[in-house]
């Protein structure tokens, strides 16, 4: 009986153990929450702890992301309609930030409202121009004003966007 009784005491003793601990890979940053709220943010790697039942933690990953948009018909300076294929590369630089900004939803409601950033940028700058423009070596320059557009929309995503290419 008292084998019995110690054996689930220190299973008991593991279980929380066990619960209180995580790991921070080095490709991601980490939020701790509790009740909802930030309490603790992990960006560096390592083992680190939390209070079992009452905290959760939510990982992000560290690392430079892709987002590929659909393809978006944009009429230029001289009337001709082209369709823009586009991608994106991104990173999250602020969890908190980006927590606030995009809530449960993750990094799914991120790129949906990326997508929406990106293609605003896109008719904003492509539709200033002439499609030979679009077609021609000036493409550089235009996607370097529709990185810097929506690099100003999205930092109050918490995201930063390291690159835009049509």
């Amino acid at each position: 009986m008292i084998l019995r009784i110690t054996s689930i005491f220190f299973a008991a003793i593991i279980f929380l153990a066990y619960s209180s601990i995580f790991v921070v890979d080095e490709r991601q940053k980490a939020l701790v929450l509790q009740f909802g709220q930030v309490r603790d943010v992990k960006e560096d790697p390592g083992l680190s702890f939390k209070l079992p039942f009452i905290q959760q933690v939510v990982r992000y990953d560290d690392r430079i992301l892709s987002l590929d948009t659909m393809p978006l018909e944009v009429t230029p300076l001289d009337d001709r309609r082209l369709v823009v294929d586009a991608f994106a590369r991104y990173r999250i630089i602020n969890v908190v930030q980006f927590r606030q900004a995009v809530g449960t939803g993750g990094i799914l409601t991120a790129e949906g409202r990326l997508e929406r950033i990106l293609n605003a940028a896109l008719r904003e700058v492509l539709g200033s121009v002439n499609s030979n423009a679009v077609l021609s070596a000036d493409r550089i320059e235009l996607m370097t004003r529709i990185t810097d557009a929506a690099k100003i929309e999205s930092k109050g995503l918490g995201i930063e966007i390291v690159d835009v290419r049509i």
